[in-house]
């Protein structure tokens, strides 16, 4: 389906195991540069979580030939801007977009960093402060803010790589030596592990050859260590399907739902997406309907469902409610649940999947309308796929989906043995203990 990504696509890969990808776009005088490392939070060893996370920001700390914070500066001096970097369980990429008179620029610093990172004890304890205040900002100074990191901690068996957030543990950032960071460096950021990805008013050729010329040199690894779980069922399974209460400083109850889902890219991550997306996105959606609008059990943010987009083993499907005054979490989690059963009963009207449908390829061409996000999504095809022109299949994928695809999925995840409620309660209406229990239902001991 060309319209869907009508754009070009070049790829070539460097002696050196560099894959590098040039989508020309002469519209916008831009070139949007985005690099992919295949390192995130599931790569880190036990005891060193964290790491992948904190090189996103020892990555803008110097380099051989760039002074400290330089990088921002010499982007910026060109007129630049979007340079900034992120990471997940599954990925780091870095990114800037420039004039396009200004991509040789862009390169060069990328390459520099790739292959000579001034790391020092100096560099190390200052960003590591830095992660440990933006953990304060995000995490541990906000209302309900541990919740991802407490509910993957119980969705995943200790030691999986995905059982801990991409934050990480600051105990063991600071317990880590610089030898720990340069071999961790060493180890995952070399170009055979990397996508190059250039977007915008640029021509193949000349970006095939300005990789050459400064990324060409670097040596590739060869191989990487790649992490080995052990397979996950499809359901989490009775031991799984937990209510756990945490009493802390918040304004109201909250819960949070967890049920495990296929992995993004796998065969029914698109049937996953369509089903979250009807369920609990946005006001038209069927627990908005419910919770808020004609049971008026909920506050107005409440009924929301998201896929989560792991790329390498089983994924989640999150959601979250927040009952009304004088309604009890019990009962709003109840209502809740109710329109998962009954979606994976009966499945979602064809009003309901289209849309679904509508909405998810909206959202997927706001995405690709910039250089910058087309580069990134170009990026994360590249790296899970091997092939840059699996983007052409995402909106073909999306109008496949059948409304039999949609409850079948939803039958394999809204099950009794495949769910963790985590209820936060005020403080001064709840103990301070955390409790946990396996839930045990008429219907779990049938499942």
């Amino acid at each position: 389906m060309p319209a869907a990504f009508p754009w070009p696509i070049h790829q070539e890969t460097l002696g050196n195991g560099l894959r590098v990808v040039v989508s020309p776009d002469p519209s916008v005088p831009l070139a949007a540069v985005n690099l992919w490392y295949d390192v995130g939070a599931r790569h880190e060893p036990r005891g060193k979580h964290g790491f992948a996370h904190l090189f996103e920001h020892l990555m803008f700390e110097g380099s051989a030939h760039v002074a400290k914070s330089e990088h921002f500066a010499l982007i910026q001096a060109c007129g630049g801007d979007a340079i900034n970097a992120s990471t997940s369980p599954d990925r780091t990429n870095y990114y800037q977009t420039v004039p396009s008179g200004s991509l040789e620029l862009a390169l060069w610093l990328e390459a520099d960093r790739m292959g000579s990172l001034a790391l020092t004890q100096e560099t190390l304890d200052n960003q590591r402060e830095v992660v440990k205040n933006e953990r304060r900002q995000r995490y541990d100074n906000v209302p309900y803010g541990r919740w991802a990191e407490v509910m993957v901690g119980l969705a995943y068996p200790e030691g999986h790589p995905y059982a801990h957030a991409t934050i990480g543990s600051m105990a063991e950032l600071d317990s880590a030596s610089l030898a720990d960071f340069t071999e961790f460096h060493a180890t995952y950021y070399a170009p055979d592990n990397a996508v190059l990805t250039v977007v915008g008013d640029v021509a193949p050729d000349q970006v095939f050859a300005l990789a050459e010329r400064y990324f060409g040199r670097l040596r590739a690894r060869g191989s990487f260590p790649v992490p080995q779980p052990a397979p996950l069922a499809r359901q989490f399974g009775a031991d799984r399907a937990v209510a756990v209460t945490l009493a802390e400083q918040v304004p109201l109850p909250r819960a949070f739902l967890c049920h495990r889902g296929p992995a993004w890219g796998s065969a029914d991550s698109a049937a996953t997406e369509i089903l979250t997306t009807a369920l609990g996105r946005g006001r038209g959606s069927r627990l908005y309907r419910a919770l808020v609008t004609e049971r008026r059990i909920a506050q107005a943010e409440s009924g929301f469902m998201a896929a989560w987009s792991l790329m390498y083993d089983a994924s989640m499907v999150m959601g979250a409610c927040t009952p009304r005054d004088g309604v009890a979490p019990d009962d709003v989690v109840a209502a809740y649940t109710e329109e998962c059963d009954k979606a994976a009963r009966d499945g979602i009207t064809s009003d309901e999947l289209d849309r679904a449908r509508a909405v998810l390829t909206a959202d997927w061409l706001r995405e690709l309308a910039s250089v910058n996000g087309r580069a990134d999504a170009i990026g994360q095809y590249t790296t899970r796929f091997g092939d840059a022109e699996a983007i052409r299949t995402r909106v073909a994928l999306l109008d496949a989906v059948t409304g039999d695809d949609v409850r079948r999925v939803a039958a394999d995840t809204f099950r009794p043995d495949n769910r963790i409620v985590l209820t936060y309660l005020p403080e001064d209406t709840a103990g301070t203990e955390a409790t946990e229990q396996t839930a045990a239902t008429d219907e779990e001991d049938a499942a």
